[in-house]
């Protein structure tokens, strides 16, 4: 026994080291191991994807609770624990509902699946609408660029159809601001309209397939309760009535003032002078929505400031710790672990408490460490906590948010969208400059990813935020743009990805040094004079949210 023992000691030995190229890998920093061990739990198969409401979830809302009562941390969330409660309602599609176009006495319906995709109501168990159609454009009104796509339309009582997207001359955040459904439902419900389509482009099918999207129609969305039960919908007056595709849209605009081809021609224009009319036909829908309610919990501590005049304001760090969960109806592995998405982000946070709390000098403002729920359907948990804060929403001042770092390579730079637009971008540029890492713009300005991660909840309250990614230098843009294409939620965003913990270390230190900045500040960030978001969300003072 003793003889085989050494022998199979030999073989292994022999296997992992004969060639002289098999040089063992650097011991990981102390940092990255923290990181590592972190994002080992929170995805692994044992927390099945962490879905917002599963048990995955609570599994990691209790591992993250107990982390910051490690570190020491004062609990932040209700009645003196870490958890703020969320309450929500989930909502999907009962059946594929029924879309058809009257012209005169001729009815044509819609292909589900290849025509359409059906909308989803909340506050209803049953959707019905019979109304005409105008097509709006893009939809967008924005005052300081000169557009209004409603000038000269009349939609009280009418189905609004618009473009999926914005026009490609509007600065890229901003566009991502406009192109959001909840925006351009609003704008339609403020001129009286009682419907919206929204219909897909050639170039944004690239982005978004049609037929991904068909795909998912039976997946739920969830949003969260007002005080008296309701759930929250923005612009209810105005029904979601489902997606078109580009091949529904030749049915929509059958006989229309202008072609299809002509509309399409004309929206990937830099101004996207669209022709905008009524549309010669009636649309009938129906559809069926069943709703459940649901459980779940932001996770929040506190470091308290040290500055007697300054520990009443607070800089909050969000990560989102929901994933997407498990696939329905899908042979191999089924479970979205969410190593990158947002394990990673999660785990970076926590290493920035840590660094927090042993720093010799603590910080002159509060620090609030806050992981959300819910993030990916909608950014649901985030947007509660904003509209329902467990501090003063006066007293938040800065927001920095972590979401899916791609830690798959050493980056040299990260892109920090939203930095420009307040005093928090003099401290991101320090704080880089500080780690050697440079700073770029943003390299994917159509994927809208300003308006897609939770800070934004923030922004909407008027709190300056900034949020992070890894850059496209050092060959990170070959690995980021894989990622997105092969693993962006998909069950292949797990722990066998070729993981730089290192760069997750990276990370946190440079996330900790831009918070450290705006905790020790003089002066609260306010936004820059004359910002699209900060004149949109916050009051005169530049400080604070104007009331939602």
């Amino acid at each position: 026994m003793r003889t085989s023992f050494f022998a199979a000691v030999a073989a292994l030995a022999f296997c992992l080291g004969s060639t002289a190229a098999a040089q063992p890998a650097p011991p990981l920093s102390d940092a990255a191991r923290r990181v590592q061990a972190h994002m080992e739990f929170l995805a692994s198969d044992l927390l099945e994807g962490r879905e917002a409401g599963s048990r995955g979830y609570d599994i990691a809302a209790d591992y993250v609770a107990a982390q910051f009562k490690q570190l020491g941390l004062a609990p932040a969330g209700d009645a003196g624990s870490y958890f703020q409660r969320v309450p929500m309602v989930a909502y999907r599609p009962v059946d594929q509902g029924s879309l058809v176009l009257k012209r005169g006495g001729a009815a044509t319906p819609l292909v589900f699946g290849e025509d359409y995709v059906v909308g989803r109501n909340p506050l209803a168990a049953e959707t019905k609408l019979s109304a005409p159609m105008v097509f709006a454009g893009y939809g967008v009104v924005a005052p300081e660029h000169g557009r209004d796509d409603y000038a000269g339309l009349d939609v009280r009582g009418k189905i609004v159809v618009a473009l999926d997207g914005a026009p490609k001359a509007i600065q890229t955040e901003e566009r991502a601001h406009y192109r959001s459904g909840r925006v351009k439902r609003a704008e339609a419900a403020r001129r009286g309209a009682v419907g919206f389509l929204t219909v897909n482009t050639p170039e944004g099918e690239k982005l978004r397939p049609f037929a991904q999207g068909a795909k998912r129609w039976r997946s739920w969305s969830m949003t969260w309760q007002e005080k008296g039960g309701q759930p929250y919908v923005v612009a209810p007056e105005v029904l979601s009535l489902g997606d078109i595709s580009v091949a529904g849209a030749a049915k929509l605009f059958a006989g229309a003032p202008a072609s299809l081809e002509q509309i399409y021609a004309a929206a990937e224009t830099p101004t996207a002078e669209v022709p905008r009319f009524a549309l010669p036909a009636v649309l009938e829908t129906s559809y069926r929505t069943e709703t459940k309610p649901v459980e779940s919990r932001n996770v929040a501590a506190m470091l308290e400031g040290s500055d007697p005049k300054l520990r009443s304001e607070v800089v909050v760090l969000s990560a989102h710790l929901d994933h997407v969960g498990v696939a329905n109806g899908t042979e191999g592995d089924r479970i979205h672990n969410g190593a990158l998405d947002n394990a990673g982000g999660v785990a970076t946070t926590l290493e920035v408490a840590r660094m927090a709390v042993e720093t010799k000098k603590r910080p002159k403002r509060s620090m609030l460490f806050l992981m959300v729920t819910a993030e990916e359907k909608g950014l649901v948990g985030a947007e509660y906590f904003a509209r329902n804060p467990t501090v003063p929403l006066s007293s938040l001042v800065a927001n920095v948010n972590l979401d899916m770092p791609i830690l798959t390579y050493d980056f040299t730079d990260v892109v920090a969208f939203g930095a420009e637009r307040s005093a928090i971008g003099p401290a991101v540029r320090r704080a880089a400059g500080r780690m050697g890492v440079a700073l770029s713009g943003d390299p994917m300005p159509d994927e809208g990813l300003f308006t897609r991660s939770d800070h934004y909840r923030f922004v909407e309250v008027g709190v300056p935020s900034v949020f992070l990614m890894t850059g496209f230098g050092n060959g990170g843009e070959a690995k980021f743009r894989r990622f997105l294409k092969d693993c962006y939620h998909k069950a292949c965003d797990d722990l066998s990805q070729p993981i730089d913990y290192e760069a997750g270390a990276k990370f946190a230190r440079i996330n900790y040094e831009i918070t450290r900045e705006l905790t020790d500040a003089r002066v609260r960030p306010t936004w820059n004079s004359g910002d699209f978001f900060g004149g949109r969300f916050a009051n005169p003072t530049g400080t604070r949210a104007a009331a939602p």
